[in-house]
């Protein structure tokens, strides 16, 4: 369990699920079904657009202090990520938090997007598994409630499945997990990052609404 990316060794083992629920990987869920080719996490914004100038096919996405970058195709919203937009694209994906935890993931042989709106079809994808880490985005190099959240969510079910939580990350997240979707939407909604979100206007305020619900999509996507 990694609370934030700094936490991600250099070398995993197993599979990581990358956890970024405002709104990194709800959105990119959202992206990959509605048809979205692939998403190439970078680090940059610079990068993302020098990329796009050279790949026809790609879109620049992604967000720094939740709004869209100058330049930039898309922004963070998992619901301006329709099948007429990404349908066939290559998602060249840049933000503050998200794609930075991805890149973090890189590490392991098998990586996973996971967010509330996907979240038992993540927990599906990862049965069996011998090895399973969760990275959470976090804000700024720190803690974020809703991430947290999610990871406990799912290092519940793995526990109660016979799972050993190897760490104390995963108990403390455990210990945070909503056990409902009053309570998924509860946290989200309340966390400090979807406070902020919603402060920005209407259309932030949907997408905190989209990303405190469970289980919108029914697959789990790599990346």
């Amino acid at each position: 369990m990694a609370l934030d990316p700094g936490q991600v060794p250099r070398r995993g083992a197993g599979v990581a699920v990358v956890v970024d629920v405002l709104r990194a990987t709800s959105t990119l869920t959202m992206a990959l079904a509605n048809g979205a080719r692939d998403v190439t996490p970078l680090a940059s914004t610079g990068e993302a657009l020098a990329r796009r100038a050279r790949e026809p096919n790609a879109l620049a996405c992604g967000e720094r202090d939740g709004r869209i970058v100058p330049g930039f195709d898309l922004g963070n919203s998992p619901l301006e990520y329709t099948p007429e937009r990404v349908g066939g694209r290559t998602l060249l994906f840049a933000s503050t938090n998200g794609s930075l935890a991805m890149r973090a993931a890189l590490a392991f042989p098998r990586r996973l997007l996971g967010a509330f709106v996907n979240a038992s079809a993540v927990l599906r994808a990862i049965a069996g598994e011998r090895d399973v880490t969760v990275i959470c985005a976090g804000k700024l190099g720190g803690f974020a409630l809703e991430d947290t959240a999610f990871a406990g969510w799912l290092c519940a079910r793995l526990a109660a499945d016979g799972a050993t939580l190897a760490d104390a990350g995963a108990r403390l997240a455990v210990s945070i997990a909503p056990a409902d979707p009053a309570g998924v939407r509860a946290v989200v909604e309340g966390s400090s990052h979807g406070r902020y979100l919603r402060s920005l206007g209407p259309e932030f305020a949907r997408d905190v609404e989209f990303c405190g619900t469970l289980d919108v999509v029914d697959r789990a996507f790599g990346f």
